[in-house]
């Protein structure tokens, strides 16, 4: 049997998989930007993004970025590994954040380098980046830096 690369056999979380409809919202993700859609119609934000407006239906859109504030709207405590790669990131806050841009604009992410103990709903969060492998980078959520302090 051949040696093999310890590195390999280390699970990985999965990578995101882009279609042509979320390819924007990646393409951003990896210059570590934040990007939603917008109704060109309308000027509604909306996430996760669709071929539509979901409001007055038009398939005019636009991606536009967005400050990556937003406040801590719901949350779960995973204690248990969704999948291999998370073994290593317990406990896993799975988070739904609320883009400072529209009210009931929802991303659901998680909360990275945050304390399940220091959680309430309403805190303020920003919006940061992983690369899971070269190339893969997904939006992630932390405290703001303003709360980092207030809880250290």
């Amino acid at each position: 049997m051949p040696p093999t690369d310890a590195a390999a056999e280390t699970p990985r979380k999965p990578l995101p998989l882009a279609d042509e409809t979320t390819a924007p919202y990646w393409d951003a993700a990896r210059e570590h930007r934040l990007t939603v859609q917008r109704c060109d119609s309308c000027a509604r934000y909306q996430h996760l993004p669709l071929g539509f407006c979901p409001v007055c239906g038009t398939a005019e859109l636009s991606w536009k970025d967005v400050s990556g504030r937003a406040k801590l709207y719901s949350y779960t405590v995973m204690h248990d590994a969704p999948a291999p790669g998370f073994a290593g990131h317990l406990p896993y806050i799975v988070a739904v954040a609320e883009l400072e841009e529209q009210k009931n604009l929802l991303i659901t992410t998680n909360l990275v380098d945050a304390d399940p103990a220091d959680l309430s709903i309403g805190l303020p969060l920003e919006v940061t980046f992983e690369e899971l492998a070269p190339g893969d980078v997904v939006p992630q959520f932390r405290l703001s830096p303003e709360t980092r302090h207030r809880s250290s």
